[in-house]
C-alpha cells in the first residue's frame, strides 16, 4: 500500500483496489491519467499473494481465490470477507486521519472493483461513492446492503468482456437498484476485459461533480 496526498490540504479520498495479478502500481497509472487537479488523496491497496484455482494455482496477487471462470458460481467467502476486513481498517484509518467517511469513495478494477462494491455497500459508514470497473457484486447471497441508499455509485463493463460478462454486472445493478439505491451511474463500453479513454474521460467528470458535492454538504477536514 502506497499514499498519494496532494501539495494541498486533501478534501476527500480515494482508495483504489486492483485486479487479479496486478499491483498497487497499476491503479497509480489509471488515477494519474484521471488529471483530476482537485485536493485529493490516493491511496493504493496491494491484494495479498495467494494460489488462485482458475491459474493452475499459481501465486498471485488476488483479493480471493477464483475456482472457475463463473465467477458468480462458486466463490471463496472467506478471501473476501477477509479482504473485506482489510479494506475496512483502511478506511478506519483514514477516518483516525481526519477524514469524514462521507469524504472517502472506494475504486477498483476487476476483482477490485468487486471487493470496492460489496465493501462499500456493506460496511455501517456512508461513503462519498464506490467506482466499480468491470466487476460485480460478489457474494449477494451473504450481502446485507447498508441502509445508505443515496451513496452515488459509478458502474462500468466492456461490451464484449469476456472475462466479467456484462450481464453479471448489468445483474448486479439490476440487484442495487431492487434494494433502494438511487444513485447508481451505468456505463458500458465497446472494449474487452480493460480501461478505455472514453470509460476514464467519464470517471474523471463524476468524481469531480461528486468531489463538489462533498463542498456543497459542507464536507471540510
Amino acid at each position: 500500500m502506497y499514499i498519494k496526498d496532494p501539495q494541498q490540504q486533501p478534501q476527500a479520498c480515494v482508495i483504489w483496489m486492483h485486479g487479479l495479478g496486478a499491483d498497487a502500481q497499476d491503479m497509480a497509472g489509471l488515477a494519474e491519467q484521471l488529471a483530476l487537479n482537485l485536493p485529493v488523496r490516493h491511496v493504493f491497496l496491494n491484494a495479498p499473494v495467494r494460489p488462485v484455482t482458475l491459474n493452475n494455482h499459481m501465486p498471485m496477487r488476488a483479493w480471493y481465490d477464483l475456482i472457475n471462470r463463473d465467477l458468480t458460481g462458486r466463490e471463496d467467502k472467506n478471501g473476501i470477507l477477509q479482504s473485506k476486513n482489510f479494506i475496512q481498517q483502511v478506511i478506519a484509518n483514514q477516518l483516525a486521519d481526519g477524514f469524514a467517511s462521507n469524504q472517502i469513495f472506494l475504486a477498483g478494477f476487476s476483482q477490485g472493483g468487486a471487493m470496492a462494491l460489496f465493501t462499500g455497500i456493506c460496511i455501517p459508514e456512508p461513503l462519498a461513492g464506490i467506482i466499480v470497473l468491470s466487476a460485480y457484486l460478489p457474494l449477494v447471497a451473504e450481502c446485507k446492503p447498508n441502509q445508505h441508499v443515496e451513496s452515488p455509485i459509478f458502474i462500468a463493463s466492456g461490451k464484449y468482456d469476456p472475462i466479467v460478462l456484462p450481464t453479471w454486472t448489468q445483474q448486479s445493478a439490476a440487484w442495487l437498484t431492487a434494494q433502494g439505491y438511487q444513485k447508481i451511474s451505468m456505463h458500458e463500453y465497446s472494449m474487452e476485459h480493460a480501461v478505455c479513454h472514453e470509460e476514464i474521460a467519464d470517471i474523471r467528470r463524476w468524481l469531480i461533480h461528486e468531489i463538489s458535492a462533498i463542498h456543497c454538504k459542507g464536507g471540510e477536514r
